[in-house]
């Protein structure tokens, strides 16, 4: 899992002198962004302390502090959102085993009575599946069980998926696009739940099994990801381009509706074509059932 003093210098890496008006004088410089001490001073803080916190050496950081270092390293308000949740980690550095997500039933009765008309998925903060209809089923992973989402032990895990896995892979034409979406969010995952030891021994399993994964988590990027754009190439019905949209579930912090729309008519057709498939192909005969385990 991500540190503060980790994201922090990949953050202080990014930004040069030039860009906040920082004047060098011509002098040779061993970094390519900006110095601990000139971070530092802009932000307010001493030197001493900001490579203590940089290191993991400084037990906390107050808010303004926190605030001042985003302002002179120019974060976004989602990479804000994600160094005060590194700092809230750093005073509780252990992980421990969560127990299994369990889908509240507002939110499964929403999926319910969306039916079939449009491609659906519930995702977990781990981006596993945690139920999906029958034509998110068909478009995304026809190649696996219509009920693995019951079982908590075999759940479709969308970013092992989507990294380890060829036939997901080649769905997808857009998929290094989509690949540094979901590393980001990721990222901003981890640092929400940072002591989940399921999500790290997964960002783990990524880090080690796929280069590019690795690749893209060196980068240090944290975005949020509620709408975009998926360019797919199914095995059966062809080129469908939709729109993602992402529903938060405030009764399951962490579960996550995603609800995919057809971007042009022959999209809509295919995805047309994809549903009455659903309904003839046993696999896809069943509808996501209740669970009868209290809400987590």
């Amino acid at each position: 899992m991500e540190s503060l003093g980790g994201f922090l210098k990949s953050r202080r890496g990014r930004v040069t002198p030039a860009e906040i008006g920082l004047r060098t004088y011509g002098t040779a410089r061993r970094v390519p962004g900006l110095r601990r001490e000139e971070l530092a001073q802009l932000a307010g803080v001493s030197a001493g302390y900001y490579t203590r916190l940089e290191q993991g050496q400084a037990e906390t950081a107050s808010a303004q502090v926190l605030d001042a270092l985003a302002r002179v390293l120019q974060l976004d308000p989602v990479e804000t959102v994600h160094l005060h949740n590194l700092a809230r980690r750093s005073a509780n550095p252990g992980l421990s085993e969560p127990p299994p997500e369990v889908l509240h039933p507002r939110v499964l009765a929403l999926l319910e009575g969306l039916a079939d008309a449009m491609p659906a998925l519930v995702l977990g903060r781990r981006g596993d599946v945690l139920a999906w209809n029958r034509t998110g089923h068909a478009l995304f992973a026809g190649h696996l069980p219509f009920d693995a989402p019951e079982d908590p032990a075999r759940r479709p895990s969308i970013p092992r998926l989507f990294f380890l896995d060829p036939l997901l892979r080649d769905l997808h034409h857009n998929w290094a696009e989509l690949a540094r979406v979901h590393v980001a969010y990721l990222r901003l995952t981890a640092g929400r739940f940072p002591t989940d030891a399921r999500l790290a021994a997964l960002i783990g399993e990524l880090t080690m099994r796929s280069d590019e994964f690795a690749t893209l988590w060196a980068t240090g990027d944290v975005a949020d990801c509620t709408v975009g754009a998926m360019n797919l190439r199914h095995p059966t019905v062809g080129a469908v381009d939709v729109t993602y949209q992402v529903w938060l579930q405030p009764d399951s912090p962490g579960h996550r509706l995603e609800i995919y729309t057809p971007d042009d008519p022959a999209s809509a057709d295919a995805l047309r074509l994809l549903t009455h498939q659903s309904h003839r192909d046993p696999a896809g005969a069943a509808r996501p059932r209740r669970s009868a385990t209290t809400p987590g």
